[in-house]
């Protein structure tokens, strides 16, 4: 088990889940930064503090960026990569609201090479669904699933081209689990060919305020 670790909550609202997780960082994939909805105008130091903890205990640090499914410019996608590198130190991106089609793929294309080429280590393409083949080659993680634990149990299908992809490349990100049966989204996940997870109790507007359950799961 690998998990994905969006937690989208000021650490100065909730310093003890980010101390949690810090001392978690070992049985993480990596922590997303979003301080403000991407990088913010300018750094915050309460992120900078949590973000130098999170390094020095192991974490590869993911600033999250908005792509607005290719509508946003390169460059300013780019500006939020320099912005989380210097004041963050982020490892890569989280690249939310990917495109999902095939005739977004050759853009999308462009995007990551641009953005390895500016140091990106560490690239997660967050299409939420299946996106067309290809699209899981551009990137160190795809998450193939973003969505309510009911739709994840009712109304999940799992495309052929998947299985020619390593698990630990896929990921599903799932929210409104019933506190009691994390344990059982992390194996569902692991089942449909994803080593990577991050099941969260939380529900819409913002599931990701609160730390996962199944990173104190595997810290017993």
């Amino acid at each position: 088990m690998s998990l994905l670790i969006p937690l989208y909550v000021h650490p100065a609202e909730d310093p003890g889940a980010w101390h949690r997780l810090i001392t978690s960082a070992a049985h993480t994939y990596a922590v997303v930064l979003n301080p403000a909805n991407g990088p913010g105008d300018g750094p915050d130091p309460a992120f900078s503090a949590a973000a130098g903890a999170l390094r020095a205990a192991g974490a590869r640090l993911l600033g999250y960026v908005d792509t607005d499914y290719g509508v946003r410019d390169r460059a300013a996608i780019a500006d939020d990569l320099r912005r989380h590198q210097e004041w963050y130190a982020a490892d890569g991106l989280f690249l939310d609201r990917v495109t999902a089609t095939p005739d977004g793929l050759p853009a999308c294309r462009r995007l990551v090479r641009g953005l390895r080429r500016l140091g990106a280590d560490t690239v997660v393409l967050n299409p939420g669904v299946h996106p067309a083949p290809g699209y899981a080659r551009l990137a160190d993680l795809t998450i193939t699933f973003e969505g309510h634990w009911s739709t994840y149990v009712s109304a999940f299908s799992r495309p052929a081209w998947t299985a020619r992809h390593p698990p630990d490349k896929l990921c599903h990100l799932v929210y409104g689990v019933p506190e009691a049966l994390v344990p059982l989204a992390v194996r569902t996940a692991q089942d449909r060919g994803a080593a990577v997870c991050g099941p969260v109790t939380g529900e819409l507007p913002n599931p990701w305020s609160a730390l996962t359950p199944a990173l104190t799961g595997a810290e017993s």
